[in-house]
């Protein structure tokens, strides 16, 4: 039995698509192939992949509308490809429900990387519907779910319950980038008034208590502009 994970990806220039094909071909992943978002949504219903490769700019309809799509009937791994460089662009895809984003020109070494996260991230979720995520471990860094106890080197830190909400989020979406809105709604319920504001006082407070260097973090990275991202390793 093939247990190998597949992977769809969906761009228009030829280069590119043979470029990153040639990288899934020589790591062993299964892969298809289209430059087209009509094909593409096409091959996500008929063959179910694991993970979907998406560029943006595609000519007969915009990536963003494949996520809109998709994220009605799946919760497939989107990592988009994209030339389309922008903060508001990144956001958007993001709150859309992308998983990752990587702007054009990019390293072949960084797709395989996030496409390392998004397999850890599915085999992480199945095992959880088998058994509830009881704890979270990353590096000196330990979360109990079960007795909402914080530890760093085996001593326990004090959170506020805001605090504890926020790392928990990232936490169970380690790797993930998660925008500022999806934070905001939520921990908070809310993206209007002053939110905004209190998560980077509250994510000031939390880094000061997790961190060995906060203004250096091992833990949460910053991805400016658009939110926060709990390392996966």
């Amino acid at each position: 039995m093939d247990n190998k994970p597949l992977i769809l990806v969906i761009e228009d220039d030829k280069a590119i698509r043979n470029f990153i094909s040639a990288a899934l071909r020589t790591q062993g992943y299964k892969y298809i192939e289209t430059e087209n978002g009509e094909k593409g949504l096409t091959l996500i219903m008929s063959h179910n992949p694991d993970i979907i490769i998406l560029d943006l700019g595609l000519p007969d309809m915009d990536g963003l509308r494949i996520i809109e799509k998709v994220r009605l009937w799946s919760n497939t791994p989107i990592i988009v490809v994209s030339a389309r460089g922008q903060e508001r662009e990144k956001v958007e895809a993001l709150d859309l429900g992308a998983d990752d984003y990587i702007t054009k020109p990019f390293g072949i070494s960084e797709l395989l990387a996030r496409l390392r996260v998004s397999l850890r991230h599915i085999y992480r979720h199945g095992s959880e519907q088998k058994a509830c995520m009881s704890e979270f471990v990353l590096g000196d860094l330990k979360i109990d779910f079960e007795k909402r106890i914080v530890s760093l080197r085996n001593e326990e830190i004090h959170l506020t319950p805001i605090e504890y909400k926020i790392l928990t989020l990232l936490s169970r979406h380690a790797g993930k980038v998660l925008t500022h809105n999806f934070i905001l709604k939520e921990v908070w319920g809310s993206t209007i008034g002053n939110e905004a504001q209190s998560l980077r006082v509250f994510m000031a407070s939390l880094r000061r208590k997790i961190e060995k260097e906060p203004a250096q973090p091992r833990y949460i990275l910053t991805e400016v502009g658009v939110g926060y991202r709990m390392v996966d390793e």
